[in-house]
């Protein structure tokens, strides 16, 4: 979306800044996979130098979730703020997840798929409403006991029969 493209060829060796207001139709463009919706306010403050391009984002919002456990729809807040780094270069490719290489070449930049990104790191794995943020999860967990607890009555003093070759390499390394 041309809303999203920065020309960084037509921009002054200094700071710039710009702001942007997400909904429905920014993710209708950039995918409905992993956010179907909500509604972000993007602050994008672009250092531009000689060699590269000092780019912070700060993302404040809401997203739509539907809870893992009842299926209820809510909004969960997001707060992002990150930095990545352009650097020119001979290509395009990735180095970090902070810096990134751009073609000496290159006109624009495309904001647009790193803000929907930034959304989408942002989300939890486990969806949960808040009404569910206070209850301990004692049921799902893995529980781990020793052996001699799970052995019946008059049993829990009586030691395995081991393979008789471990024993053999026990006494080597006594040696």
């Amino acid at each position: 979306m041309e809303r999203y493209r920065v020309n960084i060829l037509g921009l002054s060796l200094s700071i710039h800044r710009f702001e942007y207001d997400l909904g429905v139709e920014f993710f209708k463009k950039y995918g409905t996979g992993l956010v179907s919706g909500g509604t972000f306010k993007v602050d994008v403050t672009l250092d531009k130098r000689e060699t590269f391009l000092d780019t912070h984002f700060k993302v404040t919002g809401s997203v739509k979730l539907v809870c893992d456990r009842s299926l209820d729809e809510f909004d969960y807040p997001i707060d992002v703020s990150t930095k990545i780094i352009f650097k020119y270069g001979d290509e395009d490719k990735e180095i970090s997840e902070d810096v990134v290489m751009i073609h000496r070449g290159t006109e624009s930049l495309e904001l647009g798929q790193y803000i929907y990104e930034f959304i989408a790191l942002a989300i939890p794995m486990k969806k949960l409403h808040p009404r569910f943020e206070d209850e301990s999860d004692d049921g799902g967990g893995i529980v781990y006991t020793s052996e001699s607890e799970d052995l019946p009555a008059g049993q829990a003093g009586k030691k395995e029969d081991t393979d008789p070759r471990w024993e053999m390499l026990k006494k080597l390394n006594k040696n």
